[in-house]
This record gives C-alpha cells, structure tokens and sequence, in this order.
C-alpha cells in the first residue's frame, strides 16, 4: 500500500472513562489493531480520533466498530 493512496478520516469518540488518556491510549489501541489502519493519532480534548488508512483493506464503518470496542461512542466520520 502506498502513502499516496491513503485516507485520512476524522472520527468523534465520546464517552467512556472521565481521563482522557486511558481514553486515548484505548481508542489508539483498537485502531492501530485494525486491518487497513497506517496511522492513528487521538486528541482527547477535542474528542477526536484522526486515522490513515487503506480504503482497499478497511472503511469509515470498521473503524467506528473498533471506536465503540474500546468502550466509546463513534460520532459520523468526516473526511479530513
């Protein structure tokens, strides 16, 4: 897979523990284990998960599973 075809999508995770790095450290977690998954990054305080990744191994569905996995709420993908 190749950088330049990757995607970047931003996805709102809320909910779960009042801290956010367990919270951050959780989502990246599921993310990063996820098929298709090249880079994760989560801003706790804004509630954000920012994920590169291969739309021929994985999509925006998959990656909201893998949110409400980790014990959050996965808000409406948004292209980034």
């Amino acid at each position: 897979m190749r950088e330049q075809h990757a995607q970047r999508q931003l996805l709102l995770a809320c909910g779960g523990d009042p801290g956010p790095d367990p919270a951050q450290r959780a989502i990246e977690r599921e993310l990063a284990a996820t098929d298709g998954v090249l880079r994760v990054y989560v801003n706790p305080a804004i509630e954000t998960a920012y994920v590169d990744y291969d739309p021929a191994e994985t999509d925006t569905w998959v990656l909201a599973r893998a949110i409400e996995r980790a014990g959050y709420r996965a808000g409406r993908p948004v292209e980034a």
